[in-house]
């Protein structure tokens, strides 16, 4: 871990100000329901609704508007179980410049599709035996270009940290945030912004249980890989170990990392789309579910919730949602 975190709050301010042109201002949902089961005010952050259904079409702008003409001209790749791959395929277009994304074979068919739809070219990979960063310094060497991973990068990272701008400035006096955590790009961003604003304010990161490398780095006391990629319907929290860079802000910043079921994702989305009418997939629930079902927190806190993506099409909503979990 390096001695001092890669991002700051002037960091995110400046994203903020790239993105601004391209990114939405996403809803922030009190929900009445949610908080009568808790007993706190609970305020959703829908990133499900912003472009590409997800908020990592903000790391992705900033990432690629942070570029001189020259490097954009280049060409990005990127490797991407989804949403990252189909925000950088996105923004490349948007900012005139190619991209190409290195997908695991058993990436969501939507997800895909969306990629390639936005114009990039796809690499496949299997997840499960190859290692993505060794495919794309592989793809690199053939084609050139620049590689913007999905969560270990200053300018990701930065961009990711805008969703906490957007929810302090719409909701006042938060006592405590939950994020979902993968490999830790936006929760490296939003505990930035939180701490900023207020030392006090507890900060969460939430895995999934086959997942938990943070909470296995924060035991051991330095970054612990998993010896295999988790096994989950949470496909886009499916890292094996926190990034250097994001874990230079997370190890000191996030104040508790816990883990959530399958099964209580699954019963989240579930409750999101019959009381909210919110379509959730699976990773963009785990923050949500914590809330519900880990106890953490007091009565008459005012929290705020990651709804981090959207993107599931309607066959796995349905069979999720009817699975009885």
């Amino acid at each position: 871990m390096t001695d001092k975190p890669a991002i700051e709050l002037a960091d995110v301010e400046a994203a903020a100000e790239r993105i601004a042109p391209f990114a939405v201002r996403t809803p922030v949902i009190e929900s009445t329901n949610l908080s009568a089961r808790v007993g706190a005010q609970i305020f959703c952050k829908a990133e499900s609704l912003q472009r590409t259904g997800s908020f990592k079409f903000r790391g992705a702008t900033n990432s690629i508007a942070a570029l001189t003409d020259e490097e954009r001209a280049e060409g990005i790749i990127t490797y991407s179980s989804g949403n990252h791959g189909q925000a950088i395929s996105r923004a490349a277009g948007l900012h005139g410049c190619k991209a190409t994304v290195i997908m695991p074979l058993d990436a969501p068919a939507m997800k895909r599709a969306a990629t390639e739809h936005w114009g990039a070219d796809i690499v496949e990979y299997d997840r499960y035996d190859e290692d993505r960063p060794a495919v794309a310094a592989r793809v690199h060497a053939e084609r050139g270009g620049v590689i913007i991973p999905p969560f270990n990068h200053r300018h990701v990272m930065a961009g990711q940290g805008t969703v906490g701008l957007e929810l302090i400035d719409q909701v006042a006096d938060l006592d405590m945030i939950f994020v979902c955590l993968g490999g830790g790009g936006l929760l490296s961003g939003v505990s930035t912004v939180a701490k900023a604003h207020n030392p006090d304010i507890i900060v969460v990161g939430v895995e999934p249980e086959a997942g938990d490398d943070h909470i296995r780095s924060r035991s051991a006391g330095h970054i612990v890989s998993l010896p295999e990629v988790p096994r989950t319907i949470a496909d886009g929290q499916q890292t094996m170990a926190p990034g250097e860079l994001t874990w230079s802000v997370n190890a000191t910043k996030c104040d508790e990392f816990t883990t959530v079921s399958d099964d209580e994702i699954v019963s989240t989305m579930r409750l999101l789309f019959d009381h909210h009418k919110l379509v959730v997939e699976p990773s963009g629930a785990t923050a949500l579910a914590a809330v519900l079902h880990r106890g953490l927190v007091q009565s008459d806190m005012r929290v705020g919730v990651t709804l981090s993506g959207g993107n599931i099409d309607l066959s796995t909503f349905a069979a999720l949602l009817g699975s009885g979990r």
